[in-house]
């Protein structure tokens, strides 16, 4: 029952016992009205009674992870001359879905105070989840009382603890990526160039096979095992990752976390961050309502955040096609880079797709895609059996793109870690 209905019952309850008092005339009818009448003044006044001369703060991190549980630190300080009872504390944490709102403001509360002696301080803890990915503001936090009888609420809410709050995607790690050696990063890491792309690196020595290159011989070894031994080559470099994320609106299949565009997301952090711990070029594109989201090609701790701040605020509310976003990427891209794709369109757009992925590659670009089961993530769906034997699907086989099914419900971790 609603304070407001309660407050009306016993005021209804209070008029009731004043008639009765007045047409009868019993001295024990008006001592109830009285009691009543008292009930109603003090349920309206002192719970603002309780709430003057309060002060609360909330101090806590800016920053979180999905999945992570973050500790705020609540203080109320007793600043007038007697004791305070029954104190609540509420603030304003958007990103707790769980929570019930309060008259559409959705403040939630974070704890009782049930006694505060004069000029003293109490403090607590607050354990919140980070539910979902975003940038959120949380505050204004405040004070609220319906003491003693609940029959009213008072609350307010002061100026402390208004603060923006960001929820970064939940980042898996990847111990390795089937990926290829961009020519332009010759000598600069450890994976293979495509055949007859240049220059190589030192791998070791082997016996002497007729017709190999006498240059090639190592003449130290030689003389000492008196036996021929060439010298061994592999073309190494570092890989280069362009990660092109569709956020169109119509390519987002499901609800909440559990969406093609939230997996989407958080693949493409964890792979931007196993660009930075191999010290790899990695850049962005993504296409939203309010504009392009371009991070240019760049490697190291600074870059992998500017990523992770990129996507942390990102929503999929887009109109722009992904084979356009892909054609972008053709005008740009270097000879031997990989583009991560991740696919999640309407099946109406994939030759569309198709086509501008025929142009990456006679652009030298290779292919890495991640391929959303839609019908997995639509509500009540079913995962798809022939999603492998979808033409789609034989056409990223014959452009030579390593590919990657991803399911909803699926461990990501284990998807990528093979």
């Amino acid at each position: 029952m609603s304070l407001k209905r309660k407050f009306i019952i016993l005021g209804l309850f209070t008029l009731a016992a004043y008639a009765g008092s007045i047409s009868r005339g019993e001295s024990l009818l008006w001592l109830i009205a009285a009691l009543l009448s008292a009930s109603l003044i003090t349920s309206l006044f002192l719970p603002r009674w309780l709430l003057q001369r309060l002060s609360v703060t909330r101090n806590g991190p800016k920053r979180g992870i999905e999945n992570e549980t973050v500790v705020f630190t609540v203080e109320v300080k007793n600043h007038g001359w007697l004791p305070r009872f029954m104190v609540e504390v509420v603030d304003r944490l958007p990103f707790i879905s769980v929570s019930k709102p309060d008259g559409g403001a959705n403040y939630q509360l974070l704890g009782n105070i049930n006694y505060l002696a004069s000029g003293k301080k109490s403090s607590f803890e607050v354990p919140v989840l980070c539910e979902k990915r975003g940038l959120y503001s949380l505050g204004s936090v405040g004070l609220a009382s319906s003491f003693p009888l609940g029959l009213a609420q008072a609350r307010r809410m002061t100026k402390q603890g208004q603060q923006s709050f960001t929820i970064y995607p939940n980042v898996f790690p990847i111990l390795n990526l089937p990926l290829l050696g961009a020519p332009s990063q010759i000598h600069r890491g450890g994976y293979l160039l495509p055949e007859g792309a240049g220059a190589a690196e030192f791998s070791g020595l082997r016996e002497y096979r007729r017709g190999d290159n006498p240059r090639h011989i190592h003449w130290p070894t030689t003389a000492r095992l008196n036996d021929l031994m060439v010298k061994e080559f592999e073309p190494l470099a570092s890989a280069c990752l362009w990660i092109a994320l569709d956020l169109a609106g119509d390519a987002n299949v499901g609800k909440g976390k559990h969406s093609t565009a939230e997996y989407a997301i958080r693949i493409a952090a964890s792979i931007a961050g196993y660009a930075c711990n191999h010290n790899m070029h990695s850049r962005l594109l993504a296409e939203t309502q309010s504009g392009t989201l371009r991070i240019a090609s760049g490697k190291g701790e600074y870059h992998y955040q500017c990523i992770l701040d990129a996507l942390a605020v990102v929503e999929a509310n887009g109109k722009t096609a992904y084979a356009q976003l892909l054609q972008q990427i053709a005008l740009d891209c270097q000879r031997g880079e990989t583009i991560v794709l991740l696919l999640s369109e309407p099946a109406m757009r994939s030759t569309a797709t198709l086509q501008a992925l025929a142009l990456l590659r006679t652009k030298g670009a290779h292919l890495f895609a991640v391929l959303f089961d839609r019908n997995s993530f639509a509500l009540g769906g079913k995962p798809s059996a022939t999603i492998e034997n979808d033409a789609f699907y034989a056409g990223l086989l014959e452009l030579g793109a390593q590919t990657r099914i991803i399911r909803k419900g699926d461990d990501l971790m284990a998807a990528f870690n093979l």
